[in-house]
């Protein structure tokens, strides 16, 4: 009866969540970037709202019960956090992810990063690790295959804003020698845990980890508290030291588990006191940018039945050539030899417009060169 009822878990857990897209979608509009993964041959096309919740459904069926299983995070709060990942995700990115034969792979796919981390890949890993026992390095796989959070994430600097504050909970002070769990990405407000009733500009990041400001109120004897990753073992490190009846604070960048569960980090404390967190910052996959492109341009009369072999003009420096084109005044002007682009052995791609003026008279031939480049070089 297990799995039937868990099933039934999913779907309901998958309504909400496309009630849930197809809101955001409604409010965000429908996000298109055209750049996906490497190699990936499904169409850009746009996705409409009614599109993007339904393929939100099909992810949620089709991995929810691994989740549940593997990560031990139950499918509804997954799904739930999940819901930003699924709205700010490209288009192409979330159909290949549903293509995907396992949940690490469509989870990078998800991300843009599917060309770097095959199905193939991620058993052969998770088969080691069954090998060795090791089943607490299972959320690492994807982190082993793509990078760092130095590596591959980007980091996006946001206005500080207040996610915590023990002062104004029921909770009060986190009492000493025990921890407490926080959310960092949370679209809708903090106030819950004594912050900002907005979400701090943490909707639809698809954060892999948080930078935050955290502060010591009035600890009542002399320690330390360290921030540390949820559901994660505490590390032996401070990440705030402080003294009795300090006001003390210190920068953390933390990891936010991967796949989402019920909170992002947990802070411990070593003596009864309140803390304060403002969110400055986050890192996240980074993000399709639109390649910066010019044209270069050239033209040159031929004579009647001449033969005309035209180098195009090279590319701007820092810009490489992506594409090349000739033409004629009239369809059947000229054979043509070479219309647009070739490899040359030694000098590599160039751009020609080369051939034969069949007509009896002049022609114009006109030659254009398409050069980009990636933004901010």
């Amino acid at each position: 009866m297990a799995i039937p009822v868990r099933i039934l878990s999913i779907a309901l857990t998958a309504t909400l969540v496309l009630s849930f897209a197809d809101a955001a979608a409604r409010v965000s509009g429908t996000v298109n970037q055209p750049v996906a993964s490497a190699g990936a041959k499904a169409s850009a096309l746009p996705m409409s709202p009614k599109e993007r919740g339904q393929l939100t459904r099909q992810f949620v069926m089709k991995w929810g019960i691994y989740v549940q299983r593997i990560y031990n995070v139950p499918v509804g709060v997954w799904a739930k956090r999940m819901v930003p990942n699924f709205v700010a995700a490209d288009p192409t990115n979330l159909r290949h992810a549903l293509a995907r034969d396992t949940f690490e792979g469509a989870m990078a796919e998800l991300a843009g990063s599917g060309h770097r981390l095959s199905d193939q890949q991620a058993i052969d890993a998770l088969a080691r690790l069954s090998l060795t026992g090791a089943a607490a390095d299972r959320p690492r796989v994807v982190a082993r295959a793509l990078g760092d959070t130095t590596q591959d994430l980007t980091y996006t600097p946001l206005q500080p804003c207040r996610i915590v504050d023990t002062r104004s909970t029921a909770a009060g002070q986190i009492p000493g020698n025990s921890t407490r769990s926080f959310a960092a990405v949370s679209p809708s407000g903090y106030a819950a845990q004594g912050g900002s009733a907005t979400d701090c500009g943490t909707n639809l990041i698809g954060a892999s980890a948080v930078a935050l400001n955290v502060t010591a109120v009035f600890p009542a004897t002399a320690g330390f508290a360290t921030v540390y990753p949820f559901g994660t073992a505490q590390p032996l490190a401070a990440s705030v030291n402080y003294a009795a009846g300090d006001i003390v604070n210190n920068a953390i960048i933390t990891r936010i588990p991967n796949p989402l569960t019920t909170s992002d980090f947990t802070i411990f404390t070593f003596a009864a006191s309140h803390y304060v967190v403002d969110i400055v910052g986050y890192f996240s996959p980074p993000r399709a940018t639109a390649l910066q492109c010019t044209d270069v341009n050239t033209s040159q009369t031929v004579t009647a039945n001449n033969v005309f072999d035209i180098q195009l003009p090279a590319c701007p420096s820092g810009y490489t050539i992506t594409g090349s084109g000739c033409r004629t005044p009239n369809f059947n002007d000229a054979d043509w030899a070479i219309n647009g682009l070739m490899k040359h052995p030694s000098l590599g791609m160039l751009a020609f417009c080369s051939g034969i003026n069949k007509t009896a008279g002049n022609i114009t031939v006109e030659g254009t060169v398409q050069c980009c480049r990636v933004p901010g070089r």
